[in-house]
């Protein structure tokens, strides 16, 4: 009697692991077929009013990520408050403003062009 108990409880978790798989495949497939759907809709309507029709696609101009890192970069190391070289914290010799840093000349600086 155990062993038939035994042998029903692994086949009924084997089915309703299999349940669950097919129930969750399908529910992916439903949404791919709704989603092919509602594009050959989208691309219907866009030849019936003579438009082009234009694929579905990320829109991101690489020059714009490019932008958005460098002016952060730029905001952050704004943000960074100068300590004076040896500072007593205890951040160590290299941390703030390097000796000798104020003496620079051939360095020019110019505004950020967006």
């Amino acid at each position: 009697m155990n062993d038939f108990v035994t042998t029903l409880t692994r086949w009924a978790v084997r089915i309703a692991l299999m349940l669950i798989g097919l129930v969750f495949f399908v529910s992916l497939l439903t949404v791919a077929a709704l989603l092919a759907l509602l594009w050959g809709i989208r691309a219907l309507w866009a030849r019936l009013t003579g438009q082009p029709v234009t694929p579905w696609a990320m829109r991101m101009s690489p020059r714009a990520g490019w932008q958005t890192v460098y002016r952060s970069g730029s905001e952050w190391m704004a943000q960074r408050p100068q300590r004076a070289y040896g500072a007593a914290d205890g951040a160590g010799r290299r941390a703030g403003v390097l000796p000798g840093a104020a003496e620079v000349t051939d360095v020019q600086p110019r505004e950020v062009r967006d």
